[in-house]
């Protein structure tokens, strides 16, 4: 936002964050007319978006990237100017998995972050990188209007977060040996989940695991600190991890894992603006889902071609495969997020009712 306005609420986050909306309101309320002065003519608000992915343009590049661009592009066109935001890519504006925890506090306006993150700050979105929950992009999408949906929104909106566009996205694994496709190819290798549940899989088949943001594995698997990971095809690509990896295993056609990649709002800066700013980001985030998917197909079927023209090896996962990955998320990652919270284990009871 910009500096006046930042001023303002700086004086509503400072203190503790309530966990529901009432407090939220009361915050807010504590800043008389700010809402309505946000939304009088001649008022521009600048948004910071911030993301850890590589930087393009409205056209090319990282398509997360490209979403929050043109999210930022049609918030200023329609808005005749009112609304504005500017894309921070590459962690440039702050470290990745601070993101998550700024958006809380109000210190960060939007962020494209993949939501297992925050699940040092809360168990609950570990859900969106959980081993066999979800074996589709038909599947996810249903989520948002399903009850497993509502609850994570409502889980969020508790913890000061909205989610302002769904995004999904298929996983895969880059090996610099061999290829990790059924759950023993794991053993004795040092991978990367992403997720402490997936870790929990991965350490079941026998391998040990190392926990970084997408943007640290280049350097890891280059060092040698790290024999393999697993992450979106969009971040396979997009961190050209065909130079420092041979072996792919594709997310494409069949997969155990999708990863959940919203763009949030902070709700204490969402709430200080007027209604039909409000309604209007909401518009637009949920015009940019289609597009994400697309393009998240897209980056399924291209990765194997980016891996095979640099002399790697592409592999594909089948129904069988899938099932016994799943089979060990179930005894394992499901069990132990279950028990964690009555949250955790609601979440979960919503998920089974999609399967």
């Amino acid at each position: 936002m910009d500096r006046n306005r930042r001023a303002v609420l700086r004086n509503i986050v400072s203190a503790p964050a309530c966990a529901g909306a009432a407090g939220i309101a009361g915050r807010l309320g504590a800043a008389a007319g700010i809402s309505a002065w946000a939304g009088d003519a001649g008022a521009e608000t600048n948004l910071k978006i911030s993301h850890q992915f590589p930087g393009g343009t409205g056209e090319g590049g990282d398509f997360r990237d490209r979403v929050c661009r043109r999210f930022a592009s049609e918030l200023e066109r329609r808005s005749a100017g009112a609304l504005k935001a500017t894309v921070y890519a590459g962690s440039s504006l702050m470290k990745t998995m601070v993101q998550f925890s700024a958006l809380r506090k109000g210190a960060l306006d939007l962020t494209l972050v993949p939501l297992s993150y925050a699940g040092g700050e809360v168990p609950e979105t570990n859900i969106g990188l959980m081993p066999g929950v979800v074996t589709s992009y038909e599947q996810g999408a249903a989520w948002k209007s399903a009850e497993v949906g509502k609850a994570l929104e409502g889980t969020l909106a508790d913890k000061g977060v909205l989610v302002v566009s769904w995004i999904w996205q298929a996983g895969g694994v880059a090996s610099r040996s061999r290829a990790i496709v059924e759950p023993e190819d794991a053993a004795g290798l040092k991978v990367r989940g992403g997720s402490r549940e997936m870790d929990m899989v991965l350490k079941h088949a026998g391998a040990s695991v190392l926990s970084l943001p997408s943007n640290e594995i280049y350097a890891a698997m280059q060092t040698g600190a790290l024999d393999a990971a697993m992450t979106s095809s969009t971040s396979l690509i997009s961190f050209r991890l065909e130079e420092v990896a041979r072996q792919l295993t594709t997310g494409r056609g069949k997969t155990y894992w999708f990863m959940f990649e919203p763009l949030l709002m902070s709700r204490t800066i969402f709430e200080a603006l007027a209604k039909d700013q409000q309604r209007l980001i909401m518009t637009i985030g949920a015009e940019l889902e289609n597009l994400a998917l697309e393009a998240a197909r897209a980056d399924d079927r291209a990765v194997a071609e980016v891996y095979i023209k640099a002399g790697g090896a592409a592999h594909d996962l089948d129904e069988g495969t899938v099932r016994r990955w799943q089979a060990i998320a179930r005894e394992t990652a499901w069990k132990d997020f279950a028990a964690r919270s009555e949250g955790c284990a609601r979440i979960l009871q919503l998920v089974e009712k999609t399967l």
